[in-house]
């Protein structure tokens, strides 16, 4: 009979042997020494842990921080008797941490010590901010001129089976998301599957898919650093922040529990990003005036209504940097705060301790303002004392979610505002939707199909001032191609569509008969301003954007 060796697997068998025997020591010293005593192999080790000591001074002492709760340091040792070792110990206790002493053999505290690679993206990770290295990430940034060059990024660091990968994904995943200006990435577990996704321009993008395995991991540290509870699938909302040298670009985590898993948002605010130039908003030049005439008055109300996503809140941020100056006091109700404002006070509900917009709203007005944005009225409180605040001498910003300018009267009416004061403290209602412009490079001037020919034909008619249209051509519109300057998708940022209603004589007596939105804009045609349908049209026949972006955000069959 032939004998079979295999010395893989013998060699295996003594590996498993040595390292069960160096685990026995270690437990029997930590008994010797009343020490409490880990198999590290079985332990996860948290990477914020590792900054409490520089690798080099780990090694060195035979000893690892593989674990922080509140100011409790978790610390593995190899002896209690080395004198180095005492020394950092001593060290980590005058830096505030109390000392948690654990033996382990040295294959454990080799398994530690190996996850230090781990921090090679990443430095100072504590409190929900994750910083990534500037010169780092401007690697990244560098490197990457659009989507394709962030799957390649990623792809390459999937193949390589390093420990250390998940830490790297991330990072490229957030340098990606700066570099090519996403509002969001949507991460989506699905049966065969992980999809990786970009919202660019407001369109979400795929970048690639990838193993559940690694999105196990992946999410483990979004949790980590977005200060969530780990061993938990339901719904949970967190924050941390990356710093760049530009500044702080906060992220706003959401959970969701799903058929595969958990989906993960994360929010990008990122205030280099922000177009607070109200010069640069695409307002008609006609409608600017306007806006300018009433954000200058001592007092009133302005609303900007429009789903979530319809550049609501950027529009409020131009405002108030147009009326800023030292003279006048603002103050901004917000969730979140998602720019910084110099010489702006701004503060950030929060519901765990009852600080809501009406509460904020109200606590803000006992600090003598000139000026306060409520980030969204959405209940009959916030509204009452919204308009309140404007009929005795503050002017108020605010969102509304209506679907058009219109809107915002019969909705302030079923949240309880009196139709007979409502018209006076509405200074304005402004109406908006965001569409992506024509990349310059690749756009495509192409003739009106008739259909189109019919909506231009129709939309034009109903413009009854005429001198909206000098310089407008009617025969041809424009669309998208692609190229490498805009990542093949034809578009390069966006612009807003805007529509307006000003409480006349008309429409304040249309609102004390509890009106239809339709009958609100009938009330309203005589101001001769142009609604969003018509500002759209006009964008689309000189080139700003195309007809099926167009169509995209809102109903063209609506009439104008």
């Amino acid at each position: 009979m032939t004998v079979q060796f295999n010395e893989d697997s013998q060699n295996k068998k003594i590996s498993d042997l040595k390292n069960r025997e160096e685990e026995a020591l270690a437990k029997m010293l930590a008994e010797k020494y009343g020490i409490g005593y880990l198999d590290l192999s079985v332990i996860p080790v948290n990477i914020d842990a590792l900054r409490v000591l520089h690798e080099a001074d780990a090694r060195a002492a035979d000893m690892a921080v593989f674990n922080i709760l509140d100011k409790r340091a978790d610390i593995a040792i190899i002896s209690p008797n080395n004198e180095l070792t005492k020394q950092k110990i001593e060290d980590i206790r005058n830096e505030g941490f109390e000392p948690n002493v654990f033996m382990v053999s040295h294959g454990s505290l080799k398994k530690v010590w190996d996850r230090y690679k781990d921090l090679s993206y990443s430095f100072e990770t504590k409190g929900g901010s994750l910083d990534i290295s500037n010169e780092e990430i401007g690697d990244v940034v560098a490197r990457i001129k659009g989507v394709p060059d962030i799957k390649t990024e990623i792809e390459l660091i999937l193949t390589a089976k390093k420990s250390y990968r998940i830490s790297k994904i991330l990072e490229i995943i957030l340098a990606g998301a700066v570099a090519v200006e996403a509002s969001d990435i949507h991460i989506e577990p699905e049966e065969n599957d992980v999809r990786l996704r970009y919202r660019l321009d407001g369109i979400l993008t795929e970048i690639l898919r990838f193993d559940h395995a690694t999105f196990k991991l992946l999410l483990s540290r979004i949790k980590l650093i977005s200060n969530l509870k780990l061993n938990f699938d339901g719904a949970q909302d967190g924050r941390f922040s990356i710093k760049i040298s530009s500044g702080d670009v906060e992220i706003r985590t959401s959970l969701l529990p799903g058929a595969y898993s958990e989906s993960v948002v994360l929010r990008i605010l990122n205030p280099d990003t922000a177009q607070v130039n109200l010069e640069g908003h695409g307002i008609h030049p006609k409608l600017l005036k306007i806006f300018e005439d009433q954000i200058t008055k001592p007092n009133g109300m302005i609303l900007v209504t429009g789903p979530t996503g319809s550049g609501k809140t950027t529009t409020l941020y131009a405002f108030l940097k147009k009326i800023y100056s030292p003279e006048i006091k603002i103050i901004t109700i917000e969730n979140p705060v998602e720019y910084h404002l110099a010489g702006v006070v701004q503060t950030q509900t929060d519901p765990d301790k009852d600080y809501s917009f009406a509460s904020g709203l109200r606590s803000a007005l006992r600090q003598d303002p000139d000026v306060i944005m409520v980030g969204e009225i959405r209940d009959g409180e916030t509204a009452e004392v919204a308009v309140n605040a404007a009929l005795t001498g503050h002017l108020v910003l605010s969102t509304l979610h209506t679907n058009s300018a219109a809107g915002a009267f019969p909705r302030l009416i079923d949240l309880g505002v009196n139709p007979k004061v409502l018209t006076s403290a509405l200074s304005i209602s402004i109406g908006q939707r965001l569409v992506r412009v024509l990349c310059p490079e690749c756009k495509k001037e192409v003739a009106l199909s008739s259909a189109d020919q019919k909506i231009v034909t129709e939309t034009l008619a109903s413009i009854t001032d005429k001198t909206y249209l000098d310089g407008v051509q009617t025969s041809s519109a424009w669309e998208a191609k692609g190229c490498d300057a805009c990542n093949a998708s034809g578009y390069v940022g966006r612009i807003g569509i805007y529509e307006a209603i000003l409480p006349t004589k008309e429409v304040e007596e249309i609102v004390l008969q509890n009106p239809s939105e339709r009958e609100i804009e009938e009330a309203a045609k005589g101001q001769l301003l142009l609604s969003m349908k018509q500002d759209g049209v006009i964008k689309v026949l000189t080139g700003v954007t195309s007809f099926s972006e167009l169509a995209r955000v809102i109903d063209l069959a609506h009439e104008a």
